[in-house]
């Protein structure tokens, strides 16, 4: 089963904090990491992210770091990849293929979050290597349910529409439901709250 943490910290969380989760996680062999701190300057997203990389390279560079929606933040810090949403204007795959090789950087790994069927479909025709399907069972925002769970049957959908890219359950996901998860074929889980 395959692990995807996703950083979501709390307003005012210390780098040091947020290293120490990254430590646990390469210490569990969670596979991957999402850096999602939307409202954190480059700079300062660069610098953490250096610092998870250098953390993951000491456990054996197992975990691999991806950074939400910044390519270039990604390329600087030495991250494995970059995770892309599903709105409209966003990097595409192809996009943050670009700026790694302009680089001189491997392959990335692009994880992406699909919320419908229909961007499962898109972003296997992109060629990403990824997917986040969510939310399954729930999405909640400060403890309160924000967005219904669309359940195992749509899951099983993606996962069939995905192929042979792994599809990974988002969203209310818990260390009890997620064999229910693999079972109608995800390759793993991914979330905050399961990883915290």
């Amino acid at each position: 089963m395959l692990r995807y943490a996703i950083t979501g910290s709390d307003v005012g969380e210390s780098h040091a904090a947020m290293i120490s989760r990254a430590r646990s996680w390469a210490e569990e062999g969670v596979e991957y990491v999402q850096l999602r701190e939307k409202q954190m300057a480059a700079r300062e997203m660069v610098r953490l992210a250096e610092r998870m990389v250098n953390v993951f390279a000491e456990h054996g560079g197992r975990t691999k770091l991806l950074v939400n929606g910044r390519a270039d933040v990604a390329v600087i810090a030495g991250a494995d990849g970059v995770h892309l949403t599903s709105r409209q204007g966003e990097l595409t795959t192809e996009q943050v293929r670009r700026v790694f090789a302009a680089a001189g950087r491997c392959e990335p790994i692009v994880s992406a979050s699909c919320h419908t069927l229909d961007d499962v479909a898109r972003v296997v025709a992109e060629g990403v290597g990824l997917i986040l399907f969510g939310p399954v069972f729930e999405k909640r925002v400060e403890g309160e349910v924000v967005v219904a769970g669309m359940g195992l049957g749509a899951l099983r959908t993606a996962c069939l529409i995905a192929g042979a890219v792994p599809v990974l359950a988002l969203g209310g996901v818990t260390s009890e439901n997620s064999s229910a998860c693999l079972g109608v074929g995800a390759a793993g889980v991914g979330g905050i709250r399961l990883f915290a």
